[in-house]
Formats: structure tokens, sequence, C-alpha cells
């Protein structure tokens, strides 16, 4: 039910805005503008996302399968049993959707954009076959889903990457302020559904998890800052993350090959369903995509950040961060629309701007949740989404506050 009255809102807000700018500013381009933004969005969510996606997808469901032939995904599910256990209590002991969570949530920490979709598709088929109502999504489905759009990522290798192209003094000066941000975000996600699902936190293996987990970034932090250069940090963060993830490849096939599995054969098997579940995204993928661009051609942003502006200015706060906030409203709608923000702020007002990094902490700090919601609801065919957005927007609220003030911490 939310996503229908979100989806309506998109096109209604964006109708009367336009309406408004046409009537009281003279834009007579103004329509023009939604309905051509319509059919390019519609064309890029089948043509650049959803046929790429085909091929992804194919690939790593049949690696996927592979790895689960061998045990090694079993393997990994009885390895995080305790943690998951009290924060998924619906999940049956050793199932193999913990081993699905655990491949998406280590892709998604190491920037593995590519790979985290496939394992998290996987991981969203294997909750469902424990839905006893299927176009409803489980307590452990909103769980997991929260978790992904908390976006919780070590390294921002593309995000340092964008920085370098563009010239900055340092490029990756925004790594520890994005960790910090996205590791809120995710805890706050955490939380959030946990209340909503009356979990207990606070027992013994939670908060050993959740302080190991802790700790652990904290010590890769420290590490990274104080024994390696910005070269040394974007070489680390470029070779681990691909190296990881041939080493996968590699793990899963020799561990199939221990127990005489046909690993061609089970690669086909398990790459089969990459087509389909990309053809079945696509009138889900679509049709949240092109509600956002609607509320994106018709000037809602800027409207938006005028009242911020004026809203802030008002309290005698200060407004220094408010150009930045595009990139941080885009996020949840749009990872390429936010990009293209992030860029954007940092070609205005510079690279090694204040208003140019807090715009790159604000993509590091959140995923995309309304993107993720249509994509993984609608790879199963969940139509009622309960309380899953309104806790995701949480967590991303809380990655962007965290983000302000941490970008005033180490640049302003």
């Amino acid at each position: 039910m939310a996503l229908n009255y979100i989806w309506s809102g998109f096109f209604l807000v964006g109708f009367l805005a336009a309406v408004l700018q046409w009537l009281f500013l003279g834009d007579t381009d103004i329509f023009k503008r939604i309905i051509d933004g319509t059919f390019e969005t519609a064309r890029m969510g089948v043509m650049d996302i959803a046929l790429p996606l085909a091929g992804v997808m194919t690939l790593w469901l049949g690696i996927m399968n592979i790895g689960e032939k061998a045990g090694i995904v079993g393997w990994l599910a009885k390895v995080i049993a305790p943690f998951f256990s009290r924060i998924f209590p619906e999940i049956p002991k050793d199932h193999p959707a913990t081993g699905h969570m655990v491949m998406n949530f280590s892709a998604n920490l190491l920037g593995l954009d590519n790979a985290a979709t496939p394992f998290g598709l996987k991981a969203m088929e294997s909750l469902q076959t424990l839905n006893p109502n299927k176009d409803e999504a489980t307590n452990a489905q909103i769980m997991f889903l929260v978790l992904h759009t908390s976006g919780l990522t070590l390294i921002p290798l593309a995000i340092m990457a964008q920085r370098s192209i563009l010239g900055a003094a340092d490029p990756s000066d925004i790594f520890i302020p994005c960790m910090i941000a996205t590791y809120v975000a995710t805890v706050v996600g955490i939380i959030t559904v946990s209340i909503k699902q009356r979990i207990n936190l606070l027992n013994s293996v939670v908060l050993s998890w959740l302080g190991g987990m802790t700790a652990a970034i904290v010590a890769m932090i420290w590490y990274f800052t104080q024994y390696l250069s910005k070269q040394e940090i974007e070489l680390v963060s470029k070779v681990v993350s691909n190296l990881v993830l041939i080493s996968v490849i590699a793990i899963f096939i020799i561990g199939a090959l221990r127990k005489k599995v046909n690993v061609y054969d089970a690669f086909i098997e398990g790459a089969k369903g990459g087509i389909q579940t990309s053809i079945t995204v696509i009138p889900y993928l679509v049709g949240m995509l092109v509600a956002i661009s609607v509320i994106r051609n018709a000037g809602v942003f800027n409207f938006v950040m005028s009242g911020f502006n004026w809203f802030f200015a008002n309290l005698g706060i200060n407004t220094d961060f408010v150009p930045a906030l595009p990139t941080a409203m885009m996020k949840p709608l749009s990872g390429s629309g936010s990009k293209a923000m992030m860029i954007d702020a940092m070609n205005t007002y510079g690279v090694d701007s204040f208003v140019g990094r807090l715009a790159c902490v604000f993509q590091g700090s959140a995923d995309t949740t309304f993107y993720i919601v249509a994509l993984y609801f609608g790879s199963v065919g969940i139509r009622k989404t309960r309380y899953a957005i309104t806790a995701g927007l949480i967590a991303d609220l809380a990655g962007v506050i965290t983000a302000v003030f941490v970008a005033y911490v180490f640049f302003h």
C-alpha cells in the first residue's frame, strides 16, 4: 500500500509543480521536459539496467549455484548463524538464505555492486520460499532490505575514483566520513526494524558481533590513515576488492570439484534463472524510475532546496551544507541521478570545496532505497511492502544527518 501512495504521489506532485511553473513562471517547455524524461527513463530502465542486469545475473547465479553445490554457502550460513538467528528469528537454522545474504553483504562491503545485486536477488528469492503470504513482505525480508539499503560500504572506491578524475588534491579524504555515515545508517536501520519487530538487541551475541564489527572498522580506518598514503589506499581498495571477487569464484569451483560436482552443469543450472529474474523486474523497475524522473524533471527539488535554505537560515543555522542536499535527496531515488548531482556539485563549487566533499559523503552514506525496493521485492512479486520503505528512509536520514555533522568536523 505504501508504494501505491508513493508512486501516485510522485506523478501528482510532479504534475502540480509543472502546472504551477507554467501558470506563474511562464515555463512552456516544462511538460515537454517531463514527457521526454519519461520516455528516456523507460528506455534506460530496460536497455541500460534490466538487460545488462540479465547478463550479470546469469553469470553470478551460475557461480552461486556452484557455491551451493560445493557446500560453501551452507558453511557461511553456519558461521554467521549465531548473529543472524537473533536479527532474523524467522529464518530456520542453516537455511541457504543466510549464506546468500552473507554473500550480498560481503559484496556490498567491498563496493562490488555488480556482484552484490545478483547475490541480493538470490537472497530475496530464498527468503520468499519461507513467505506464507507471497505478495506481502515478511519481517526477515524487510530486515534484509533495510540492511541492504543502508549501503554499508568499507571503501567508497567509485566515489574516490570520480574525485580523482575531477582533480581532487586528495581523492581519498572522504573515506573516513563515508565510513562513519554509512555505518551509523546501518546501525540505525537495524535498531529501527528491531523495535518494530520487537527483536531484543541487548544480548551478548548481538552486542559482541556489533562490537566486533565496530572494532574492525575502527582498526581499519586507523591503519589506513596512519600507514597508507592516498595512492596506497586507492590501490589497496582496488586490488583487495577484485581479488576477493575472483577468489570467491576460484574457491567455489575448487570446493565443487573436491565434491566431484559437475561444475559446468551446476553453473548452467543456476544461470538459467538470470534472464527470467531480469524480465520479472522490468515492470517494477520502469514504473519506479519513470515516477522518479517526473519529480526530477518537474523541478520539485529546486523548490525543496529553496525551502530548506529559508528554513535553516531563519533558525540561525549555518546553511553551507544546503547546496549539497540535492545529492542526499536523490540518493534514495536513483543511484545514477545522485551520482550526477554529486558530480555537478563538485564541478559547480569545486571538487575540494565543502559542498563538493559533502556531496561525496552523501553519495557514500546510503543506498538507493526506492530502486532497491522496486528491484528486490519486484523480483519475487511482493506488492505489500509494509514498513520497509519507512524504515529504509529512517536509516537514510540517519546517514544524511551524520554526513552533515562529520563533514563540518572534517572539512569546514
